[in-house]
């Protein structure tokens, strides 16, 4: 016999009649939620990408024969300048690549359906005459019940935010407790916990900065599992449903579904919520094969028993969520990622958030690098790990290799000093030059339904970012922690592009000098459409600073 004891959220598999014996799920296959299911794993499965991501390395290898043949090298300081910065992109591509090809594991196995069709208690449900209120519904794995923390972690958003995300997570089906951890000790943030049916947490220090303030909640929390929010991540009612059977491996020490983002609304915020886009849809789906996915920081549900194991959340870096899950990686557990979006949240709308948060981010991944260097063989790590925890701690390197092109274009246009040999014709650089940029275009194309300018704007300038974040993790320098969506006052873009803006001027002057002197040419000379290119994205990322600081000023005034 069926029973209906879920009217209210059919995003919710609905549940069936009790099952003979034991806890049992009341859940059937949803044909909406199976979709949404199908539909975010779907691409990384798709032949057309495998096909695209496979010319993608075929160009690059060509690329790569073409710039290191001997005969092709012009004069040794711009030569060298673009095989180092191509040799990172390259290199980088490849790894990227060769993970995105291993993106058609699904780890949503025997075990993990039936444990999800065991998750609830039908009897139990009506017993406890709880069929309208989903939050109320006992988990179960191993037919035993499970206890689940939500931790919502805030450090100084505004209210309306916080109570977003608070109320979404107390309305998360089944039975949970839902803490606000205020490292921002507001006094509001605490009535507001409350009116919302949310416990409330308040430490009397910051450190350990976000990992301390989790630290410090687990201390006073005892759930088996707990899941982590950023205050501006506001989760679905599903989100319990669709991660925690996975921990009916005991192996399992946490789940990451995506960050998607909600507010794309500004240049700044469809850059950087574009340039993650490809990461949480293609990559991280393929470091579940290698069982390297790793934690994001927010949307992430840990097992109590794996963190404890390694001491706690990592505190000694900015970078805390992939810390972490490098120690527990190396101890022996295990990873799942799915690509389902189960909370909605902001990217960085502004240049200064962007610059802080990319800087921390940066910072972390360069500490990896130069402080627990994931190739070294001391490390507990399968060599398949080693390989995607080394793409993780050099990804920023990519950042920087625009600078060094930066610097190609100038050194002919003032010095006569050009990278590859005069006599190589424009198209035949050209041709193996899109075999392996065009290609990647094509990907973009592909994996996110056009290409998006921002995002090449955005990576063309933000080389300022990633030389300090490799500076401060070179030599130790602590960086203040900065939260992306924290209110207060505001700040001027141009307190943090400083370098862009000297960039700017002297590409600018560059291009008028190089247009000057090829007047005459009937053809434009490549290294100057080179200089102006990289000019008018400069521009066009200075122009942005203006419309921002114009904003800031307004409302200092206001």
């Amino acid at each position: 016999m069926t029973s209906t004891l879920h009217p209210r959220a059919p995003e919710l598999p609905p549940p069936v009649g009790p099952a003979p014996t034991g806890p049992a799920t009341t859940v059937q296959g949803d044909p909406q939620a199976a979709a949404r299911r199908r539909d975010a794993n779907a691409a990384a499965h798709s032949p057309s990408l495998m096909l695209v991501m496979m010319l993608a390395t075929i160009g690059a290898v060509a690329y790569a024969v073409f710039l290191l043949d001997p005969d092709h090298r012009g004069d040794w300081l711009p030569y060298a300048l673009v095989i180092v910065a191509e040799s990172v992109l390259l290199v980088l591509a490849l790894l990227a690549m060769w993970t995105v090809l291993s993106s058609g594991y699904d780890p949503r196995d025997f075990a993990y359906h039936q444990a999800r069709e065991r998750l609830f208690d039908a009897p139990q449900i009506l017993r406890d005459r709880a069929t309208d209120d989903p939050t109320r519904w006992r988990l179960f794995l191993h037919d035993r019940p499970v206890t689940v923390d939500v931790f919502v972690t805030t450090c100084g958003e505004d209210l309306d935010t916080i109570a977003r995300t608070v109320r979404a997570a107390v309305a998360i089906h089944g039975e949970h407790r839902t803490w606000v951890l205020d490292d921002g000790r507001s006094d509001g943030v605490r009535d507001l916990a409350a009116t919302l049916g949310a416990r409330y947490i308040r430490r009397l220090s910051s450190g350990g900065q976000k990992a301390g303030n989790v630290n410090h909640a687990l201390s006073i929390a005892k759930g088996d599992l707990f899941v982590i929010l950023d205050a501006d991540f506001v989760p679905r009612p599903e989100l319990l449903v669709e991660t925690v059977p996975f921990f009916v491996r005991d192996d399992v020490a946490f789940v990451q579904s995506p960050q998607t983002y909600g507010n794309m609304n500004s240049l700044i915020s469809r850059g950087a919520g574009y340039m993650q886009a490809v990461f949480y849809r293609f990559v991280q789906p393929g470091r579940n094969r290698f069982n390297a996915a790793f934690c994001v920081g927010t949307n992430v549900v840990f097992r109590r028993a794996a963190v404890d194991d390694i001491g706690g959340m990592c505190t000694d870096s900015k970078s805390e969520d992939v810390w972490t899950s490098l120690h527990l990686h190396e101890r022996g557990w295990r990873s799942v990622y799915i690509p389902q979006t189960l909370a909605v949240g902001d990217t960085p709308e502004t240049i200064v958030a962007y610059a802080k948060q990319q800087l921390r981010w940066a910072t972390g991944g360069f500490e990896i690098l130069l402080q627990h260097n994931p190739l070294s063989p001391r490390r507990n790590l399968t060599l398949d790990q080693r390989l995607q925890y080394f793409v993780t701690s050099t990804h920023y390197l990519s950042g920087i290799a625009p600078l060094l092109l930066l610097l190609v274009p100038p050194l002919q246009i003032y010095l006569g000093l050009a990278p590859m040999r005069l006599d190589v014709s424009v198209g035949t650089w050209a041709l193996y030059y899109l075999g392996f940029y065009g290609l990647q275009i094509a990907i973009a194309f592909f994996t996110l339904g056009s290409f998006r300018w921002e995002v090449l704007l955005l990576a063309a300038v933000s080389w300022p970012i990633y030389v300090k974040a490799f500076w401060n993790a070179l030599t130790g320098k602590q960086q203040a922690w900065a939260v992306t969506g924290r209110v207060g006052r505001g700040t001027s873009p141009f307190e943090v592009i400083v370098p862009q803006t000297l960039c700017f001027v002297f590409l600018l002057v560059t291009s008028v000098v190089g247009v000057w002197q090829y007047r005459d040419d009937l053809l434009p000379n490549l290294s100057v459409a080179w200089n102006v290119t990289n000019t008018v994205i400069l521009g066009g990322f200075l122009l942005t600073a203006v419309r921002e600081h114009r904003a800031v000023v307004t409302g200092g005034a206001a």
